[in-house]
């Protein structure tokens, strides 16, 4: 199975993919590590990405998850997927899964001014809850709980004991 951790920036998605897959003995990957370089200086420039800018981040991601699912491999991607394109590009069948990590803007932008060292911080969150086009086919866990109480419930929905 691959569970894909979405949402916006500051969501959560890195520290709950992670415990996740810790969790479960899983492969972890973080979809920021597909982009290319000239993405990762924008959004350092707090410059939003274009549809033309993701899509060679997308082809990437897309090629491992098929690689993936070839090799039988369990893993955890924490991708934001903000549109319902880049959803349907990565879902590659069956085995693909989404989880949504939703939360207030107001919630969300006080974890970012409290992150450091991370690429992206508050300048690229309006832009991508503009571009937000929310799953309707992805299990939906609200952000207000701790991280473990997260994927607790992520695992109940996803069956995963």
């Amino acid at each position: 199975m691959i569970v894909i951790v979405m949402g916006v920036v500051g969501a959560g998605k890195t520290t709950i993919g992670r415990l996740l897959a810790s969790q479960l003995g899983w492969e972890f990957a973080d979809a920021d590590d597909f982009h290319p370089k000239s993405n990762v200086e924008k959004i350092c420039q707090g410059i939003p990405l274009t549809d033309a800018d993701r899509e060679p981040w997308l082809d990437r991601l897309r090629q491992a998850v098929d690689h993936w699912i070839a090799d039988s491999s369990s893993v955890v991607v924490a991708c934001s997927a903000l549109k319902r394109s880049y959803r349907a590009k990565l879902h590659a069948g069956p085995q693909v899964r989404f989880v949504y990590l939703k939360g207030d803007a107001a919630l969300i932008a006080g974890r970012l001014r409290s992150r450091h060292g991370h690429f992206a911080g508050e300048s690229i969150l309006a832009s991508q809850l503009k571009d937000l086009e929310e799953p309707d086919r992805a299990i939906t866990v609200e952000i207000t709980d701790t991280p473990e109480q997260i994927v607790a419930e992520i695992r109940q929905r996803l069956h995963l004991g």
